[in-house]
């Protein structure tokens, strides 16, 4: 394997200057790093990372904490900071809490421990003592998803109110009234927004929400189902269930279908969290599609700004409403070729 003195031999450089260029260091002249690159090709150098960050302090390692990596929208999301990341530089080492904040701790220390040079995390239950500790001690820390309220920290999220509204709406549109929701964790803040969006939305339009209508899920398939059972087990049970997330909705679905019942004609179904699957389903579910990729990738510029030293921005995307055919909509007409 070759060495940083191959390297500088071949380049007919010291090595003091292969390590300027390793490390992008300006003062190096052009002429000199395009013999070095060359050299580094030639030779097939890999430099030693954990000489490096001893050296630079810096890993060029991200950590990611992300909620649920069973959840198809956490899978997309990771992804897609590991994409951004891997394209400005930086590797990526990601942590599944799996909705339990004692996890998300465990995850929190390990990343550190491992000197990764910041942290994106989609918080659990409102965070956990590790996570806000390495907030509050200045770690680079950009939240994604999911935020704390009064903690200085960016957020990259998308907002999901106005498409919510827009569900709301059109399911008003359709004739329905009898609207039901599984909401996610309270403690969440997108379980939180996304049933009092709800709740705003129904008022608008006059809709009441008994509370016999809101269910509480937790974002996993489990809760989604229970919830549904409770309210087709209701003396007048609801038209449509909306779950505010896509693994209860996957929840709901299945006890709506151990039932025998069909959707839409018996009960209509709609989903927060867009995932490729839903048009999949007969009939494709309705759902609010957030900019998944998008958020990964700007929440991974935010951090990365923070850890190079300039100032962090906070984004807000907004999701979209998805129309398809789950409540009651009417089929698109088919063309004849004749």
């Amino acid at each position: 394997m070759a060495s940083i003195k191959d390297v500088a031999a071949e380049a007919g450089v010291s090595v003091a200057t292969v390590s300027r260029v390793l490390n992008d260091h300006p003062s190096v002249s052009a002429d000199a790093r395009v013999r070095v690159l060359a050299a580094v090709e030639t030779l097939g150098y890999r430099p030693n990372a954990v000489a490096r960050s001893l050296r630079t302090d810096q890993t060029r390692t991200l950590g990611l904490v992300i909620s649920d990596v069973m959840n198809p929208y956490f899978t997309e999301l990771a992804r897609s900071v590991e994409e951004e990341a891997r394209a400005l530089g930086y590797s990526v080492i990601i942590g599944n809490a799996d909705e339990r904040p004692d996890l998300q701790d465990h995850h929190v220390r390990t990343l550190l421990d491992r000197r990764i040079d910041g942290l994106l995390v989609s918080p659990t239950d409102g965070g956990s003592p590790g996570m806000l500790d390495a907030a509050r001690a200045g770690t680079p820390v950009v939240f994604v998803d999911r935020w704390i309220p009064g903690l200085d920290v960016p957020v990259v999220r998308a907002d999901g109110r106005a498409a919510v509204r827009d569900l709301v709406a059109h399911l008003h549109g359709l004739g329905h009234r009898r609207l039901a929701i599984i909401a996610g964790p309270g403690a969440t803040t997108t379980g939180s927004e996304r049933v009092e969006a709800f709740r705003a939305a129904m008022a608008e339009y006059g809709i009441p929400l008994p509370d016999a209508y809101i269910g509480q899920g937790d974002f996993q398939a489990e809760s989604g189902r229970r919830a549904t059972e409770r309210f087709l087990e209701l003396p007048e049970p609801p038209e449509v269930v909306f779950a505010a997330d896509n693994l209860m909705a996957l929840g709901a679905l299945d006890a709506i279908r151990a039932r025998g019942m069909r959707i839409p004609q018996d009960i209509a179904l709609a989903a927060f969290d867009d995932i490729p699957w839903f048009v999949h389903t007969d009939p494709p579910i309705t759902a609010i599609a957030q900019p998944t990729g998008e958020l990964g990738r700007a929440a991974v510029r935010a951090l990365v700004d923070h850890i190079e030293g300039r100032p962090p921005q906070s984004v807000t995307l907004h999701a979209r409403l998805v129309v398809r055919r789950s409540c009651g909509e009417k089929s698109p007409v088919q063309r004849s070729n004749l």
